[in-house]
């Protein structure tokens, strides 16, 4: 039925301006979504009956894109089965600017948000590269609206790309990492010293159009691939998402996705082809493409063959029902330290006072930092968070309430995958957050390293408690302890919390700014002067 239905497209035009008359010489109209106090430009578009999201790479430009034939021919044949939404990240392109990094539970929340606008009620989220991380939170989050993932060019975990490591020889990187990812999922040498290439051109001549060059290497015209860099995000905007990539870690989520999911590759893709591999090997029941090809987005690489597989994903029969009583939450577990012998020092009376106070405070907390208080543990409280980040705040203030009490509480957190009961949670996550606590000191709130690796860029600092093995949860955990002063001066995480995030237009010209306005009213005429590009050694 799919590939009927594509090859009748085919034979209408695909790829040429009359496969879909209605988008020849216009774009979708660029609407706004709020998301919290940003607005999210997005465009809606297609007529297919399946809702599907798009969430693109780091650096995207709603209107800028459609001047790019190879993109317009993609996204109209996409649109013949699909109702497509496309949306540009806080940040980049033409929504609102940001006044500091993202973290990833916040970019997350953008897909929601845009799916709230348009009325996407359960919708495919189609990730590519950095937008992966993103749509796998995100379909790890909401079950009971992701109603399948696709991934293209994306990573679970950045492979050694980080400023610390550019100046590092490749084979020593190489060698560092095959103990941490197994030798079938380790860039060999030569990817990884391109990837070293490309992060520090991104850092010292964005807006050239080099680094979208290695990206896209068939785009011929360095003048328009460097208009797009400008046009899509300042260089501050570039380095400070470059560098919370390369820390995200979202490996730990990957077994607890129920979305059927689709993960497509180009094998010789910037982004090395291992990473997408280790994905579909640890994504339960992942279907996976791997295609030829160099060019780090699907429209430029054997499209016909992605689109053919990505209709027959989305229209076939060969999903299995989602466990929508299960999804990704963050757990909190609090607990009063020596509890019996301030119940024996104050009496029964004032004690039970100063618990049901505390309980008062739990419970405003929680719901201040939008979590939820599932029930008291007696000396403490089990509560459920969307997002980590939220959770280690409403920690601290607890435990900052508690000492105003006269009493000290400790905490445990643990992201995972929880099973959403009536009025309960159950699940594996919850017993390693039971542990973890168990595991706090007096004042101290101790969380395991998937934690950690969920907040970068929040400013929260961490203190490396080393690995224990929690009593009737497999393997060891590392623990660690959230700084009570935040990340610490000079630290990694510091740096990226303080990092400017300039807007666009610090970047762009007096030309491009003048092109933005001509991509909007006449992309045709854009398009056809792509076509007429020359050869990438001329600027």
């Amino acid at each position: 039925m799919a590939a009927l239905s594509y090859a009748r497209a085919r034979c209408s035009g695909y790829g040429t301006a009359s496969a879909r008359p209605q988008y020849a010489h216009t774009v979708a109209e660029t609407s706004y979504a709020k998301c919290g106090d940003l607005s999210l430009a997005y465009q809606v578009f297609g007529d297919g009956p399946v809702e599907l999201v798009f969430v693109g790479p780091m650096v995207t430009h709603i209107e800028l894109s459609w001047t790019l034939p190879e993109f317009k021919a993609f996204f109209e044949q996409l649109a013949t089965f699909c109702r497509i939404l496309l949306f540009d990240k806080a940040g980049v392109g033409l929504s609102d600017p940001i006044p500091k990094v993202r973290l990833l539970e916040e970019r997350a929340a953008e897909i929601e948000a845009v799916m709230d606008a348009v009325g996407f009620a359960k919708a495919a989220v189609f990730g590519m590269s950095e937008g992966g991380p993103q749509a796998i939170m995100f379909a790890a989050k909401r079950p009971e609206r992701t109603r399948a993932l696709i991934l293209y060019g994306s990573f679970a975990a950045a492979p050694g790309a980080s400023w610390d490591d550019l100046e590092r020889d490749p084979a020593e990187l190489r060698a560092r990492l095959v103990p941490e990812l197994g030798e079938d999922y380790t860039p060999s040498t030569k990817q990884l010293g391109c990837m070293q290439e490309m992060v520090r051109g991104a850092r010292s001549a964005w807006g050239s159009g080099a680094t979208a060059k290695r990206w896209f290497p068939s785009v011929r015209s360095m003048r328009q691939l460097g208009m797009v860099e400008r046009m899509s995000a300042s260089p501050g905007m570039v380095r400070a998402t470059l560098e919370s990539n390369f820390r995200i870690d979202v490996r730990p989520i990957l077994p607890t996705l129920t979305a059927p999911t689709l993960v497509i590759h180009a094998r010789e893709d910037l982004m090395p082809v291992q990473c997408s591999r280790y994905l579909a090997d640890h994504i339960p029941g992942a279907r996976y493409l791997e295609v030829e090809g160099a060019a780090h987005a699907p429209w430029f690489t054997e499209p016909d063959r992605i689109l053919t597989e990505i209709e027959e994903f989305l229209t076939g029969s060969h999903a299995a029902p989602s466990r929508l009583h299960r999804a990704l939450r963050t757990v909190l577990f609090t607990d009063i330290v020596a509890s019996t012998q301030h119940a024996a020092a104050t009496g029964d009376e004032r004690w039970r006072a100063v618990l049901q106070r505390l309980g008062a405070v739990t419970a405003e907390l929680t719901e201040r930092f939008g979590g939820t208080v599932v029930k008291s543990t007696g000396d403490g409280h089990l509560a459920t968070f969307d997002g980590p980040t939220q959770a280690i705040r409403c920690a601290e203030a607890l435990r900052a309430e508690a000492e105003t009490l006269g009493i000290q509480i400790r905490a445990g957190i643990h992201t995972g995958e929880c099973e959403l009961l009536d009025s309960d949670i159950g699940g594996l996550a919850v017993h390693i957050a039971a542990r973890i606590c168990g595991q706090a000191g007096a004042g101290e709130i101790f969380v395991s390293r998937t934690v950690r690796d969920l907040v970068v860029g929040s400013g929260t600092g961490f203190e490396d408690r080393g690995s224990v093995e929690l009593r009737g949860v497999p393997d060891t955990w590392q623990l660690l302890a959230v700084d009570r002063d935040g990340a610490r001066a000079g630290s990694a995480e510091a740096e990226l919390a303080s990092m400017p995030t300039p807007g666009r237009r610090t970047a762009m010209r007096h030309s491009d700014r003048a092109m933005e306005v001509i991509a909007r009213r006449t992309p045709w005429f854009v398009r056809g002067m792509a076509r007429l590009a020359p050869a990438t050694g001329r600027r």
